[in-house]
């Protein structure tokens, strides 16, 4: 009896450590978010928007880091900060009559995150300019050839804005985020009639951008170790170059951020967990996990991988990654504590490598905030 209570006191107190242990971590955590938004707040431009107005992604994305903030409260009437209605205000001034939200070119791009930003405040006011906007990301949707027949690689994907060069991941990714988030709104009924975008071809378009066999039928896919259940940046190219395989064969290779952002556009796409292109990503992200750079990219965009990361994950309802020797990792920790280490002393954080524009101080910033800002309301309660 008496080794029985020793065994369930010991039980507790571990549990004990475990729940202090990440109480301090998400005090931390709110802190430096706290301390990003406010660096993020004192770099406003006089009219509102962040850094340079031809890119109101800029805008959209640190709109996106404060009204996430958990320690953002607002008045009983609801209004919003002075600063962040101001900077809602010229966002919305920036949308064009085909609902678009940009300024110099990147139109896609752009307005994804834009209406990501919108749709993260929560506010009525905000709906009719999100669904206008929703409405140019659903047609910029590749469907090219013969109609509904995804008799092109780039069908069911979406690109930059122009349909006359290529689709890729990245602004599939962020097109799907933002309409997905969006869903809410037209879901209520009220916008019964707006365009829906095509899943099945999407779907189509992210196996096509996957390393695996069975479900990608473009002649370059491989299931070689080292990339098989990554992603690449577009159907037969990779950012991250190539591999020559044992028998002599040419591997486009997967890498971290785009095979995240594969996840997490699986999951707004409603697969299912045990869904084999599921499984592969997630098994190719466990061989490949690391906070120390972008896996097969190194330092660039490494600051893209870890808010990419910490949304996959943190949709993916996984609490610790299971890796290639067995082992789990608890990527909260491990990710917080990365981020932490390098926030500098006036609260911002930016890459050496200046690889798409990560040498900006304000992009790099508000990708870490909303990083951190995953990984403290993903937080188990009771941890």
């Amino acid at each position: 009896m008496k080794n029985i209570l020793l065994t369930l006191a010991l039980t507790a107190g571990i549990s004990q450590a475990q729940n202090n242990e990440y109480r301090s971590i998400k005090n931390e955590v709110g802190q430096a978010i706290a301390r990003g938004n406010a660096w993020l707040a004192e770099q406003q431009k006089e009219k509102g928007y962040w850094d340079d107005g031809g890119l109101p992604a800029f805008t959209a994305l640190a709109l996106t880091a404060a009204v996430r903030d958990p320690n953002l409260e607002l008045p009983a009437d609801g209004k919003l900060p002075d600063h962040l209605k101001k900077g809602f205000d010229w966002l919305l001034a920036q949308q064009k009559e085909d609902g678009g939200i940009y300024n110099r070119g990147l139109k896609v791009y752009n307005t994804a995150t834009s209406v990501t930003a919108l749709s993260s405040a929560g506010r009525k006011e905000f709906e009719p300019a999100i669904v206008k906007a929703r409405r140019q990301l659903i047609g910029s949707q590749w469907d090219i050839g013969e109609k509904g027949k995804t008799d092109n690689q780039n069908d069911g994907g979406i690109g930059y804005g122009s349909k006359d060069t290529e689709t890729d991941m990245s602004n599939t990714y962020l097109a799907i985020e933002a309409i997905a988030l969006s869903d809410k709104i037209i879901e209520d009924g009220n916008y019964a009639d707006e365009p829906k975008l095509n899943w099945d071809a999407a779907l189509t378009f992210l196996s096509r951008s996957q390393n695996l066999t069975a479900t990608n039928d473009q002649k370059w896919a491989s299931d070689d170790a080292k990339n098989k259940g990554g992603f690449v940046y577009t159907p037969g190219s990779s950012k991250a170059g190539e591999d020559v395989t044992a028998d002599g064969k040419v591997a486009l290779r997967s890498y971290g951020s785009i095979s995240y952002a594969g996840l997490l556009s699986f999951i707004y796409a409603k697969l299912e967990a045990n869904d084999p292109r599921v499984v592969a990503v997630k098994e190719w992200l466990g061989k490949n996990y690391t906070v120390n750079e972008n896996p097969n990219m190194g330092a660039e965009g490494l600051y893209y991988y870890y808010q990419t990361m910490a949304k996959a994950l943190n949709a993916a309802g996984i609490d610790k990654l299971k890796l290639a020797d067995g082992k789990e990792a608890d990527w909260r920790k491990d990710l917080a504590g990365k981020l932490l280490s390098s926030q500098r002393e006036n609260g911002s954080w930016v890459n050496d490598n200046g690889r798409w524009m990560e040498s900006n101080p304000v992009l790099v910033t508000a990708y870490t905030v909303m990083a951190l800002e995953e990984i403290y309301h993903s937080i188990p309660e009771g941890k």
